[in-house]
Order: C-alpha cells, then sequence, then structure tokens
C-alpha cells in the first residue's frame, strides 16, 4: 500500500510567465525528477482540486476574496503580491490550497502527505505578498480545527523568510502554534509576531541552524501537544540562494527536513510537508533540496 501521498496540479507551474523571477520550472520538473528515479510512481501523486468559497472564507475576509475573484485588486496590492493579476492565477492559489487539504485528510489517515507546492506564509487576512495570495496551510488549519479533525495545531516554518502572514492570521487562537525560525536581516522587513520567533543572523551555517532547531522543536511539541503538524520546507536557507543569506548546505537541508520528519515520525503526529521557497540560480540545487524532503518521507513512512 502507498503510504505518502503526494499532490500535483499543471496548474501548479501556469500561468506565471517562463522568464518571471519566480523560478515555477521547479513546479513542473521536481515530479519528474521524482517519478525518474522509480521510487516515487504515479500512484504517490494525486491531482490537486479546487475548495469552495466557503472553506477560504474560514481564514480570509470576503471583501478580499471578493476582489481576487473579479480582478479588482489594485495595482499597490500587484507589486506586493509579485505576480500580475490573471483569472488563472486565482485558480492556481486556490488549487494549491486545495491540494494543501486534501493532504490534510491524507496526513490524518496516513500519517504523511505532502504539496508540491503550497506554503504560502505571507498572505495576510486581507491581502497577499511576497509571492503569496492565499495562506494554504492556515485554511487548512482552520479547516482541520472546524471539522474537529485537529484540536491543537502546530505551524513549524523553516523557510528563510518569516511566516508573517501565518503569524498574523492565528495573532489570537491559543489553538496554533506558530513556529518561525528565519533569517533576521531578510524580508519581510517588518516582522510580525509569531507564537516563536527565532531569528538567525546572515550566515547562519548548518551546526548553528541544526543545533538551534533541535534544541527548540522538541520542547515547543512537549509543551503545546499538537495533534497535527503542517511544516513550511522551504529550500531558500542555502548559502547558493540569491535571496536567503543564510549559509546552509545541502547535506545541512537535509539533516533538517530529516529531523522534523523524523520527529513527526517518531511521535506518531500527523504531517503535511509544503514546499516553500527556493531561489538558487541554479535549478539544480532547488529540485535536488526539495528532491530530497519527499526522499526522506518516504524513507520514513514509504
Amino acid at each position: 500500500m502507498i503510504v505518502l501521498k503526494i499532490a500535483y496540479h499543471p496548474n501548479y507551474h501556469h500561468p506565471i510567465p517562463k522568464n518571471h523571477r519566480f523560478p515555477m520550472a521547479k513546479y513542473s520538473q521536481l515530479p519528474e525528477l521524482l517519478k525518474r528515479e522509480h521510487a516515487f510512481t504515479e500512484e504517490y501523486f494525486f491531482e490537486a482540486q479546487m475548495v469552495e468559497d466557503d472553506i477560504i472564507l474560514t481564514t480570509h475576509d470576503a471583501d478580499y476574496l471578493e476582489r481576487l475573484h473579479k480582478g479588482t485588486i489594485s495595482r499597490k496590492e500587484e507589486r506586493e503580491i509579485g505576480f500580475t493579476y490573471s483569472p488563472e492565477l486565482i485558480t492556481r492559489e486556490i488549487t494549491i490550497l486545495g491540494g494543501t487539504i486534501q493532504c490534510a485528510e491524507y496526513a490524518l489517515e496516513n500519517g504523511v502527505a505532502m504539496n508540491i507546492a503550497g506554503g504560502t506564509h505571507h498572505a495576510f487576512t486581507n491581502r497577499g505578498e511576497g509571492f503569496c495570495i492565499l495562506n494554504d496551510q492556515a485554511v487548512a488549519t482552520n479547516y482541520l480545527l472546524g471539522e474537529g479533525k485537529a484540536k491543537k495545531v502546530l505551524i513549524i516554518d523553516l523557510d528563510v523568510h518569516q511566516g508573517n502572514g501565518t503569524a498574523e492570521i492565528f495573532r489570537n487562537n491559543p489553538n496554533v502554534f506558530t513556529f518561525s525560525m528565519h533569517g533576521e536581516h531578510n524580508y519581510p522587513f517588518r516582522k510580525e509576531k509569531s507564537d516563536l520567533d527565532i531569528p538567525l543572523p546572515n550566515g547562519a551555517n548548518d551546526s548553528y541552524f541544526l543545533n538551534t532547531l533541535k534544541n527548540v522543536l522538541p520542547r515547543i511539541i512537549s509543551t503545546f501537544k499538537p495533534d497535527f503538524l503542517f511544516y513550511q520546507s522551504g529550500v531558500d536557507i542555502l548559502a547558493t540562494d540569491k535571496l536567503g543569506k543564510l549559509g546552509m548546505t545541502l547535506n545541512g537541508c537535509f539533516r533538517r527536513d530529516e529531523f522534523v520528519l523524523g520527529l513527526a515520525h517518531r511521535l506518531e503526529i500527523p504531517i503535511v510537508a509544503c514546499m516553500g521557497g527556493g531561489y538558487s540560480p541554479n535549478l539544480e540545487d532547488i529540485l535536488e533540496a526539495h528532491a530530497n524532503t519527499y526522499r526522506i518521507a518516504k524513507a520514513f513512512w514509504g
């Protein structure tokens, strides 16, 4: 039986222009890379589906969602988001969001699921920024809580950028713990307040990053006692990343994922991992780092 399930849809790499500074090619090339290894057959993948507005409205303001549907967001909002508006772009975001919710359902059943996209942690209740329009992990969290499928959710955000939108959304929710470990001198330059923020200095290397993570994450889990985990597994922590400013190696990134996923597996807490950021000039660096996350999950859960 296939345990690990991976959400994917052709919309993930459409309709952003190929010359856009956001590396869209990774969304189509990563699943192909995994399939070429033969360990990941078609059975591991499922097609993400869009969700209805009422699910999105558990998290995002009605006025904001209406403006997205009608295409009435301002040029200023477009600049903050980083994408030019199109109806297809909104379809893409809602598909990604639906994939994360489907992943949550699979994780409840099997212990783990992963989304080839997602981790749109810069989307706030009423606005988007930083290539994020709707916050998939936040909506999926509210879905689980609202349906009574989880009581306490921990969001582990190890992307190089602070999960500012996620922090804002759950600012006053005692049933959600937001943990963000990120570059101190990196975007967003105005940080929100997570339940726990750990700012990292420029050039933080494998040892610094991993020792910090290993000292903190088990204590959060022990104290908060979550029954569900979301993991923002961005690979923009790599030293090769043009936006990251940290000093992590590919092996360090591997060991980060191994620790987080291994902890979830050992403690038997369902986990959903989403891709997050990665902006190394060499696409192969991005793909290899992301692929490792999936390889590790398959090694733990099969």
